[in-house]
């Protein structure tokens, strides 16, 4: 819920700072830098028991994200979103690690329930804060941080009696060949970046897009969460569906869809929106659990470190197409840079077609 703060309030702090469309694409790029490490982070996690990152990870971005309304100026922004990031990894990589140990038989179900919980946290941040920004002004956005740090409370103590770290003798422990996983991290590269633009343009930006075309914050932000919300079970749904009918051949299915959906939100008016917004969350956020299946699927006991290696992946990718979506729009206004996130979703296909089954 609080690593979604960013978008529903980048207005607002477009408006306060006055920066610009690249800046904020800046301050997602920074919120996703500490990626960079989660290899790190995942070689950590493969060797010791680190279930307890992940509430680190709660404390840090519940602290840093509920600070947004004291900041007085870009820079200080930047660092804030910067340490966001860092709890962000830290939440992330022993995650799908966890779920592999509970859920062997039924992956894609498991990471369904997984990546659930996070579209369905990210439908209700949009509310939260502007709730927040409602109640209490902008500046009061300090006062949802007790509700995280609650969470991060319970899950210690529920945490406590759970192990799920197998110890290996270290005359058992082989050593990985990385090389292997080259080609398939190279196809998951093309099918992050082409779908990254089109993500970044109907998140991060999406509550920019619809306030310049004379659609109050309040509508942005219901758009943002209705788009979240559809995206919530359409990781659950496809998850499922993968299990049953193949993860490639699904994974074609949505990489088909994208583009048409994208053309489709542009060219449409008034409520139509609405009805787009939740067809393309449910078939954008659809793939993230597949991929993220296909990933845990490689045969190898260094699970974190594959993952890891995939978020930093992911983030890097993401992360460089949040930039040039900003550029662009800059230059050449939303409209426009939205045909060409549009056009560039179309490419994730042919790396989808090299996906051996």
């Amino acid at each position: 819920m609080y690593s979604s703060f960013l978008a529903p309030v980048l207005p607002i702090l477009i408006t306060q700072l006055g920066i610009s469309n690249f800046q904020a694409g800046m301050l997602d790029f920074a919120r996703k830098i500490p990626s960079l490490l989660n290899p790190i982070f995942g070689i950590i996690a493969d060797k010791i028991d680190a279930k307890y990152f992940m509430i680190i990870g709660i404390i840090i971005i519940t602290v840093s994200m509920s600070l947004l309304g004291t900041v007085p100026d870009f820079i200080t922004l930047f660092i804030l979103v910067f340490i966001a990031g860092i709890g962000t990894s830290i939440f992330h990589v022993p995650g799908p690690v966890i779920i592999k140990k509970v859920a062997p038989q039924k992956l894609g179900l498991g990471m369904s329930f997984y990546m659930l919980g996070g579209e369905f946290a990210r439908t209700l941040g949009p509310l939260l804060i502007l709730g927040a920004v409602s109640l209490w002004g902008f500046e009061g956005t300090y006062r949802v941080m007790p509700l995280g740090l609650a969470v991060a409370a319970v899950l210690f103590f529920r945490f406590r009696k759970i192990s799920v770290h197998k110890k290996i003798d270290p005359k058992d422990r082989k050593k990985a060949n990385y090389r292997k996983y080259l080609g398939f991290f190279a196809i998951i590269s093309g099918i992050v970046i082409f779908r990254s633009g089109m993500h970044s343009a109907l998140t991060l930006y999406l509550p920019t897009y619809l306030t310049a075309k004379g659609n109050s914050l309040w509508i942005a932000g219901i758009s943002l969460a209705i788009l979240q919300f559809a995206g919530a079970a359409g990781t659950f749904t496809i998850g499922m569906l993968s299990d049953k009918f193949g993860r490639k051949n699904i994974l074609l299915i949505l990489a088909s869809l994208n583009p048409i959906l994208m053309f489709a939100f542009i060219f449409s008016t008034g409520f139509m929106i609405f009805p787009i917004l939740i067809a393309s969350g449910f078939i954008l956020f659809g793939s993230n659990p597949i991929i993220m299946a296909l990933v845990q699927e490689r045969d190898t006991e260094n699970l974190s470190f594959l993952n890891g290696t995939y978020m930093t992946i992911s983030f890097v990718g993401s992360s460089i197409m949040v930039l040039t979506v900003g550029f662009l729009s800059d230059i050449f206004g939303l409209d426009t840079t939205y045909l060409v996130t549009a056009f560039l979703s179309i490419a994730a296909i042919p790396f989808v077609l090299m996906l051996k089954k």
